[in-house]
């Protein structure tokens, strides 16, 4: 066997790969022995036909296409792994057969491999740096949350309802008459003030006293999800079953010891401060971060396959299925679909800008690494091994017992990543830009799968987890590193695909 390799077109590569007459001869006997019992020649028993036989009856090129698979796979692979110092291929290749003989047989596989990238500037340039500074409100606003998470309810019968209650209702909705799916439920309990409900529903709870029944009069959005009953008048037959209101416990040092695990408030003031501290600076440095990506990606020119792209968009799409699934007690993304008023294919196409970006800032981050030789020393593994052990309460030498290559390699990758971004903090004018405040606005009731679709930071190790984040009695989270993004390493094996095309005039 013999191959050349020469670049095609939009970063793939031409696999020529020719089988001399021996081995073409031995790839025809293997399909044959491998598929005889499959063809019926009158006067022999299936499975028992000389191989010359069966081609008469069924043509010369009966065993074509499977020795022509079978050689693929027997060699496709290698010719990578030999190859892979020049090209990473990271798709499936498209197959064809350049030509058939008694003589041999030549096939020619067409990949996608690995770009290279043009870099532009990325050094010594002008980079917005992000600071969240952390105000008394933030450690109150916490304060008041653990106040707020540790509320109880209780029972109201000496006054109407109020804004901030929770009511207790039956209620029946009906357009000109009709009654209508999904607007019927019994002992709903309902937060009033919430907007939970369609506007102007909860404002005409308030108001009403247990045991009262009500007909309210509301109007749908122009913009409701369910199509019937967009902008449609309705009216609510409702009653209030029961009316609660939330009681809150006094901060003093005994609630926070019970509810925080603080000796003190003024103890559980000074650890909040410590830790939104931290969040503030880790989000603006991930934020910085993904200011200097922008930019050294900005000016960078590569060509990036198709089969890259897909397979981020892929990626993407499994990511948002599953934080629905997380954030919203199981929910399935062909729910989350149909409720949204979309289908898969559109869903998985509204993530390709972004997809293209985070290959293209991947394969710039990648090739900054490979230009200034960035790695992750033996000392440097150890050292982040080291940190490890201590946590474990054990030796470095007893805790690398236990370490398997692939966790070290883990482990390598963050800290290149680590000091990729070291360097080009280092190597680059971070201009601050104006302190903003350190909370974040407060998150719209879900849109799950809209994560992907704001600039992630792109540095690719993940961040430690924080701990508990109000502070409570919850263990810390152990701190978790991601691979270094690569390009679609999964690719490099794909399904053999059946190319060889039957010989002409064969007969079926």
């Amino acid at each position: 066997m013999k191959y050349t390799i020469e670049p095609s077109q939009k970063s793939t590569v031409k696999i020529t790969i020719t089988f001399d007459k021996q081995e073409w001869n031995d790839a025809n006997m293997k399909a044959y022995q491998q598929t005889k019992g499959k063809y019926f020649v009158n006067g022999f028993r299936k499975g028992k036909a000389p191989k010359h036989v069966i081609e008469l009856n069924y043509g010369k090129g009966v065993f074509y296409e499977d020795a022509l698979n079978n050689l693929y796979a027997d060699h496709y692979f290698g010719i990578l792994e030999k190859e892979k110092d020049n090209y990473t291929v990271v798709g499936q290749p498209e197959l064809s057969v350049e030509d058939i003989s008694d003589d041999g047989a030549v096939l020619v596989a067409t990949a996608p491999v690995k770009p290279d990238v043009k870099l532009g500037a990325y050094k010594g340039i002008n980079i917005k740096k992000v600071e969240y500074n952390v105000k008394d409100e933030d450690v109150e606003a916490e304060l008041k949350r653990l106040q707020e998470r540790n509320s109880r309810l209780v029972e109201v019968t000496d006054r109407a309802a109020e804004n901030g209650d929770t009511a207790t209702i039956d209620f029946s909705g009906s357009v000109n008459g009709e009654k209508f799916q999904g607007g019927t439920a019994e002992n709903y309990a309902l937060v009033l003030g919430s907007g939970s409900f369609i506007p102007g529903f909860e404002e005409q709870v308030e108001g009403m006293k247990v045991g009262e029944e009500k007909n309210i009069n509301v109007k749908f959005p122009e913009d409701y999800q369910a199509e019937e009953l967009k902008g449609k008048d309705a009216v609510f037959a409702v009653k209030l079953n029961k009316l609660e209101k939330k009681e809150l416990p006094e901060i003093n040092d005994e609630f926070i010891k019970d509810a925080a695990g603080a000796e003190s408030v003024d103890e559980y003031k000074k650890q909040t401060r410590e830790r939104l501290e931290k969040q503030a600076k880790d989000r603006g440095d991930g934020e910085t971060e993904n200011n200097i990506v922008r930019a050294i990606t900005e000016t960078a020119e590569v060509e990036i396959p198709d089969a890259m792209i897909e397979s981020q968009m892929d990626q993407m799409v499994q990511n948002a299925e599953y934080r629905l699934g997380m954030q919203y007690g199981g929910m399935k993304l062909a729910d989350y679909l149909k409720y949204m008023g979309t289908d898969l294919a559109s869903f998985r196409e509204g993530y390709r800008a972004q997809a293209e970006s985070t290959v293209k800032s991947q394969l710039v981050i990648d090739k900054i690494i490979r230009e200034e030789s960035i790695k992750a020393e033996d000392a440097d593994i150890d050292a982040k091994l080291e940190e490890f052990a201590k946590a474990a309460n054990k030796t470095l030498e007893e805790y690398k017992k236990d370490v398997t290559d692939s966790q070290r390699e883990y482990i390598a990758n963050d800290i290149v990543i680590n000091k990729l971004f070291d360097f080009l903090k280092s190597s680059n004018n971070l201009t601050a830009e104006e302190e903003k405040p350190a909370k974040k606005p407060a998150a719209k009731k879900a849109d799950a799968a809209e994560g992907e679709k704001k600039p992630a930071a792109k540095k690719t190790a993940a961040k430690k987890a924080d701990a508990a984040e109000d502070g409570e009695k919850k263990p810390a989270a152990k701190k978790t590193t991601a691979k270094k993004a690569d390009a679609a390493d999964g690719e490099k094996k794909p399904a053999a695909k059946k190319t060889a095309k039957k010989a002409d005039g064969e007969t079926k």
